[in-house]
């Protein structure tokens, strides 16, 4: 069965969450790659701590403040002194993330071909909206959908369940696209049809389920719409 639309994943997928390490290298030398690194991670695990420990959402808060709490984490982890300007500084290269260079490319070709793409992120609205602005891409991208609307982080399946609902199709008529392994997982498991961008090369998740596709560049999507 051949998708009808295509959701994004925004960070990591179609924004490269590690190029804030190139201005963390600046501020921190000998530092910046690994801040990065245990700043993506630590805000993972905030997401998965808030959505676990309370099912109806209580302890939701948004991701905008997860990230700035997971910076603090990983500069003291690194006993790297975050000063109120390096914290606005990085936390400013996060709302202006790079965008992986074929995204353009591949966005404008799914507009030529009249494929509906959206983005189903753990994002909230604003960081999106100026994610997606400041890329260029605004015109490409629709809908963009933020978890904030259920308070439920990935891979919680009332955040997934936000793409079939805006796009009044089935779960398995959508092509979702992460380059994260573990949202791939999930929404595979919620039942899309899942293209897992796996640019880095990593092994897959033990879980014993795989994405139903598996690619190394945004321009695999095409592929889906002859």
């Amino acid at each position: 069965m051949k998708p009808k639309a295509v959701l994004f994943d925004a960070y990591g997928t179609l924004f490269d969450v590690y190029s804030v390490g190139l201005l963390a290298e600046q501020l921190f030398p000998g530092s910046g790659e690994r801040l990065a690194l245990l700043w993506r991670d630590k805000q993972i695990e905030y997401t998965r701590l808030v959505t676990l420990s309370a099912g109806d959402g209580a302890r939701y808060r948004p991701f905008w403040e997860l990230t700035r709490a997971a910076l603090h984490f990983a500069a003291e982890r690194l006993g790297q002194a975050l000063d109120a300007r390096a914290e606005a500084q990085l936390m400013n290269q996060y709302r202006h993330l790079s965008s992986f260079p074929e995204n353009r490319e591949v966005l404008e070709e799914l507009g030529r071909r009249g494929v509906r793409a959206g983005v189903l992120s753990n994002g909230d609205p604003d960081m999106l909206a100026v994610a997606v602005r400041s890329a260029g891409l605004a015109a490409l991208l629709d809908p963009l959908l933020s978890v904030q609307a259920v308070r439920r982080y990935k891979t919680d399946p009332a955040a997934y369940a936000l793409g079939p609902a805006a796009l009044g199709l089935p779960a398995r008529d959508i092509l979702f696209v992460s380059s994260n392994g573990w949202d791939a997982v999930g929404a595979t498991w919620f039942g899309y049809t899942t293209l897992w961008l796996n640019r880095s090369g990593m092994p897959p998740e033990r879980l014993g389920t795989e994405p139903t596709h598996s690619g190394r560049s945004l321009r695999d999507v095409l592929a889906f719409f002859p």
